[in-house]
C-alpha cells in the first residue's frame, strides 16, 4: 500500500476524539451544501433555458424554410412542395420530422366578443409530439387527406377571453379582399404557458389557408423542422441551407428570435458565477481545515521527517486526507442536490407564476454527464487548493516541532 495514503487513512481514525473532527463536519458539509448548490443551480438554469427552447421550436419549429421574401408579414408567399426534398430532410441524421405550414390573419368572434388570432394551418403529418403536455382538454385537429377538416384547437387564454370550451363553434373572419368567413368546431384546447404564442395561434386544417389564398394542393407557407439535439441547430442549418434551391431559405430559432436566444445565453452568467462562488466557499473551509491538521499534526511531521520522510511526501499525506474528505462531502453534496432535484422535478414543490416565468414550476433538467463532470472538476480543483497550503510543511524544523505543545 502506498506510504502516504495509508498514514492519511490513519488520520481518520485518529481526529475521531480531537478537535479538528469539528472542523472537518464543517468542512465536508460546506463540500456538500456547495456541490447541492452547484447541482441545483445548473439543473434549474438549463431547464429554463430547455422549456422555453422548446416551446418556440413547438409553434415554430427549430428550422424554417421559406420563400426569400422582404415581407415582415407572418403570411408568407407560397412554396411547391419537394417530395425528394423532404425526404432527404426527414432521412438526415439528427433530424426528428419535417412538417409543412402556412399562416394566415384572422379574427375570432364567439358571440359579442372578439379576438384577433393567427390561424396556423398544419396537416396529418404535423408532429404534435411537443403539444402533447399541454392539451388541457379534448384533443388536437383530426386531418384527412380528402376533404377539409373544421376542427380547431385553441389556447386557454383564448378560451376564457372568449368563452368558449370543447365542441364550441366559432367564426373566423380572415382579412382579405373581400373578407372571408369560415366556421370552425373546438377539438382542443391548449396552454403553453407562452403568452406571446398562447394569445395568438389557433390550429387547423391546412387546406382552408390554401383554398382561401388560391393555392394548389402543393403550395405551403414552408416547412418546419423538428431536431433530436438542440445544440446541433447550428450545424443542421447550414446543412439544410445547403440543400435548398436558390430561392429558398432556412433559418433557425437563434436567427429568427435573437433577443430570447440571446437573453437564455446570459443565463450561463449567473451560473458560471454561482460555480465559482460555491468552489471558492469550498476550497477556503478546506484550506481552514488542512491547516489546522496541520497544526495539529506539528509533532508527527516533526517525528517522520526526523525519520527520513521528504517535504513533498508529507504534503501527499495531507493533500490525500483532504481529497478523501472532499469525496466524502461530494457524495452527500450529490444526494442532497440530486435528491432535491428530483423531488422538485416530479411533484413540483415550488411553483411559479405561468404568466411571469412562462411556466407553472421550477423546472428541472438532470443531465448525467454534467453531474460527473461537476463532481470530477470541483474535487481536481480542491485538490490543486490543497497543495498551495501543504507547502508551510517545508518551514516546519524537525527539532522545533518534537518540542511543540
Amino acid at each position: 500500500m502506498n506510504f502516504e495514503y495509508f498514514i492519511s487513512r490513519r488520520f481518520l481514525k485518529e481526529n475521531k476524539k480531537k478537535f479538528s473532527q469539528t472542523a472537518l463536519n464543517l468542512s465536508i458539509l460546506s463540500i456538500a451544501l456547495g456541490l447541492a448548490v452547484m447541482i441545483l443551480s445548473i439543473s434549474i438554469v438549463t431547464g429554463f433555458q430547455n422549456n422555453i427552447r422548446n416551446k418556440i421550436a413547438a409553434f415554430d419549429g427549430h428550422i424554417q424554410i421559406s420563400q426569400y421574401n422582404f415581407n415582415n408579414s407572418m403570411e408568407l408567399p407560397p412554396i411547391k412542395r419537394d417530395s425528394s426534398l423532404e425526404r432527404a430532410i426527414k432521412n438526415h441524421k439528427g433530424i426528428k420530422s419535417i412538417s409543412t405550414f402556412a399562416y394566415k390573419g384572422g379574427i375570432i368572434k364567439a358571440g359579442k366578443v372578439i379576438q384577433g388570432c393567427v390561424f396556423k394551418g398544419t396537416d396529418s403529418h404535423y408532429n404534435w409530439e411537443a403539444f402533447a403536455p399541454w392539451i388541457k382538454q379534448g384533443r388536437i385537429p383530426q386531418y384527412n387527406d380528402s376533404t377539409k377538416s373544421n376542427e380547431v384547437m385553441i389556447s386557454q387564454s383564448m378560451a376564457d377571453k372568449l368563452h368558449l370550451s370543447i365542441d364550441s363553434n366559432i367564426l373566423v373572419y380572415f382579412m382579405q379582399d373581400p373578407p372571408r368567413i369560415r366556421k370552425f368546431n373546438i377539438s382542443g384546447i391548449y396552454q403553453s404557458g407562452f403568452p406571446d404564442f398562447d394569445n395568438k395561434f389557433i390550429f387547423g386544417d391546412i387546406k382552408h389557408i390554401q383554398k382561401l389564398n388560391k393555392w394548389t394542393k402543393n403550395q405551403v407557407a414552408g416547412y418546419e423542422i423538428l431536431l433530436d439535439d438542440f445544440s446541433s441547430m447550428d450545424k443542421q442549418t447550414k446543412w439544410v441551407y445547403d440543400e435548398l434551391n436558390y430561392n429558398l431559405k432556412a433559418l433557425n430559432l437563434n436567427q429568427r428570435y435573437p433577443f430570447i436566444m440571446d437573453w437564455l445565453k446570459l443565463l450561463d452568467t449567473n451560473v458560471y458565477f454561482i460555480l465559482g462562488l460555491m468552489i471558492l466557499i469550498s476550497g477556503i473551509g478546506m484550506i481552514s481545515t488542512l491547516l489546522i491538521l496541520i497544526l495539529e499534526k506539528t509533532q508527527f511531521i516533526g517525528s517522520i521527517k526526523a525519520m527520513g520522510a521528504t517535504n513533498k511526501s508529507i504534503r501527499k499525506i495531507f493533500v490525500y486526507h483532504s481529497i478523501y474528505l472532499s469525496i466524502r462531502g461530494l457524495l452527500l453534496g450529490n444526494i442532497i442536490g440530486i435528491g432535491l432535484a428530483l423531488l422538485q422535478k416530479y411533484y413540483k414543490i415550488i411553483p411559479l407564476d405561468a404568466s411571469t416565468y412562462y411556466m407553472d414550476a421550477i423546472p428541472i433538467n438532470l443531465n448525467v454527464i454534467s453531474i460527473l463532470l461537476l463532481n470530477v472538476g470541483v474535487l481536481a480543483i480542491i485538490a490543486l487548493i490543497m497543495w498551495w497550503p501543504s507547502h508551510i510543511i517545508s518551514r516546519i524544523s524537525p527539532i522545533k516541532a518534537l518540542r511543540y505543545e
